[in-house]
C-alpha cells in the first residue's frame, strides 16, 4: 500500500531528532520500490524521504547508505556535482527508511530536459564522465558488484531467460534481443564504475547545470551504456548526441563504438525488466502497463521493419533501373560503333584561273643536236674546239637570231617521225572543279 506524504513525514521525525515539517510534496521515485516525500521545516531546510515498498528495495537503500559512506571527502570534492548525506534512518520491522539532506535543484522530465540548452546537455555529459572516471576500487572496496564484458553479456541472458518464462513478451521481442546478446562484438567495452540506476528521476538540475546525482542503489562494475539508456529513450538524437559529444571529451578512456547501440537495447530490456519486478511483487496495474509497453515497443519495431523493407526495396528498384539504363545506353553505343559510316567531308577546291599553259621550246635540227653520249668534239660534221671548219666563219649573234625568228613563224605541228624538228611543249594541267565534273 503507498504512503501518503503525510505519513512519510510522521517517519521522518523518527528518524532525524528535532525535525518539524511544516509542508509536504511527492517525490518523483521508482514507484514499484519506493515511495518518496519532499519536506520543508521551519527553517526553510528542504529533506527528502525514501521509504521501500518491499525488502529488495529495502536492501538496495540500505547498499547505498554504504556507497554514499564510501564516497569521501576528497572524491566528492572532484566530482562536478553533490551526492546525497543520510541525515537518519528508521526500521520499520523488515523495511528501513531514509531521511536525506535535500540537494540544490530540482527534477525534470525526459522531454524537458531534451528540449533544453546545449548547455545542460554538455553538462549531462560532464557528470555521466565523472562517473565512469570513478576509481574502480570505490566499488570493490564496498564490496558490491562487479562485472566483465563477458558477464555483463551473460547477465543479460539469464535476465532474457527468465523474462521470457512470463509468458507475456512478443516473440519479435525475443529473438531481436537474443540476437543482439548474441553478438559478441557487440559486447566489447571497457568496464567502468556505472551508477546503474541513472533516469531524469535521479537527476537535479538548476540553471543549465547539473547540481545533484542521487539514487545511489545500483552502483557496480559493468558497461557505461547502462547509464545511456534513459538518455536514449527521449528519441532527441541531438539531444544525445550533444550529450555524447561532451562525454566524450571528458572521459580519461575513449568510449567504444557500440555504446549508444548497447544503451537502445538495454533501453528495450528495461521494459522486460519492469515486467518481471512487477509480477514477482503481485502488482497487476503495473503488469498491464508494462504488458502494454512490451506490445507497443514490438508494434514499432513491426512498423519500422516494414518502412526499411519498403525502402531498401525501392532503393534496389531504382539502382536496377539505373543499370537497365546504362546497359542500354552502352549497347546503343557499341551498334553505333559498328554502324556508322565514315565520316565523309567535302572541301571546296578553289579556283585554280588558267587550266591550261604552254612553254614553247625552239626546235632544233639533228645538226644542231649533239650526238648523246659522245663529246662535241667527236660529233660528226664538227671540228675540235678551237679550230675554225676550212672555209666557214663563225657564226655571229644576228644569224641566231634570224634563224630564231623563222623557227617560230613556222607550223608547230609536225609529223611523229620528224623528231628532230618537233616542238616541245610543257603542259600545266589544273583540276577541274567539282561542279564542273560531269
Amino acid at each position: 500500500m503507498r504512503r501518503t506524504p503525510l505519513e512519510l513525514a510522521a517517519v521522518a521525525t523518527a528518524a532525524v531528532p528535532g525535525l518539524a515539517p511544516t509542508a509536504t510534496a511527492y517525490s518523483p521515485d521508482d514507484d514499484a520500490d519506493f515511495d518518496s516525500a519532499l519536506l520543508l521545516d521551519a527553517e526553510g531546510k528542504r529533506w527528502r524521504v525514501r521509504s521501500p515498498r518491499h525488502p529488495e528495495a529495502s536492501t538496495r537503500l540500505e547498499t547505498e547508505f554504504m556507497v554514499l559512506r564510501a564516497f569521501a571527502p576528497g572524491i566528492r570534492a572532484e566530482l562536478p556535482f553533490h551526492v546525497p548525506t543520510v541525515a537518519g534512518t528508521v526500521r520499520q520491522g523488515a523495511l528501513t527508511t531514509f531521511v536525506y539532506a535535500h540537494l540544490q535543484g530540482f527534477t525534470l522530465s525526459i522531454d524537458e530536459l531534451s528540449a533544453g540548452s546545449s548547455a545542460l546537455a554538455r553538462d549531462i555529459g560532464n557528470a555521466l564522465a565523472a562517473i565512469h572516471d570513478l576509481p574502480l576500487a570505490l566499488v570493490n572496496n564496498a564490496d558490491l558488484p562487479s562485472y566483465s564484458a563477458n558477464e555483463f553479456r551473460q547477465r543479460k541472458l539469464n535476465e532474457l531467460d527468465q523474462a521470457a518464462t512470463t509468458g507475456k513478451i512478443p516473440a519479435i521481442l525475443l529473438r531481436r534481443w537474443e540476437h543482439a546478446l548474441e553478438d559478441v562484438a557487440l559486447w566489447r567495452f571497457n568496464p567502468s564504475v556505472v551508477h546503474g540506476d541513472l533516469h531524469e528521476d535521479n537527476l537535479m538540475v538548476q540553471d543549465d547545470t547539473v547540481t545533484a546525482l542521487t539514487g545511489w542503489t545500483d552502483l557496480r562494475i559493468g558497461d557505461p551504456a547502462d547509464d545511456f539508456a534513459w538518455l536514449v529513450a527521449s528519441n532527441e538524437a541531438s539531444f544525445v548526441e550533444a550529450v555524447l559529444s561532451r562525454y566524450t571529451e571528458a572521459r580519461r578512456d575513449t568510449p567504444d563504438a557500440h555504446l549508444l547501440r548497447r544503451a537502445a537495447l538495454l533501453a528495450e530490456f528495461a521494459l522486460a525488466q519492469y515486467l518481471v519486478k512487477a509480477m514477482a511483487v503481485g502488482h497487476e496495474d503495473m503488469t498491464s502497463e508494462a504488458v502494454s509497453m512490451l506490445q507497443s515497443l514490438a508494434d514499432d519495431i513491426q512498423e519500422q521493419a516494414r518502412h526499411d523493407q519498403a525502402v531498401l526495396a525501392a532503393e534496389q528498384a531504382a539502382a536496377a533501373e539505373a543499370e537497365a539504363e546504362k546497359a542500354a545506353l552502352q549497347d546503343a553505343s557499341n551498334h553505333s560503333i559498328h554502324t556508322q559510316q565514315p565520316a565523309v567531308t567535302v572541301v571546296a577546291i578553289p579556283d585554280a584561273g588558267t587550266s591550261v599553259s604552254a612553254t614553247p621550246l625552239a626546235p632544233t635540227s639533228s645538226k644542231d643536236v649533239p650526238h648523246a653520249g659522245l663529246p662535241d668534239a667527236q660529233a660528226p660534221g664538227k671540228e675540235a674546239p678551237g679550230k675554225d671548219a676550212p672555209g666557214k666563219e663563225a657564226a655571229s649573234d644576228s644569224d641566231a637570231e634570224t634563224r630564231s625568228d623563222k623557227l617560230a613563224e613556222e607550223p608547230t605541228s609536225r609529223p611523229q617521225d620528224d623528231a628532230s624538228t618537233a616542238a616541245l611543249n610543257v603542259v600545266n594541267v589544273t583540276p577541274l572543279h567539282a561542279g564542273e565534273r560531269s
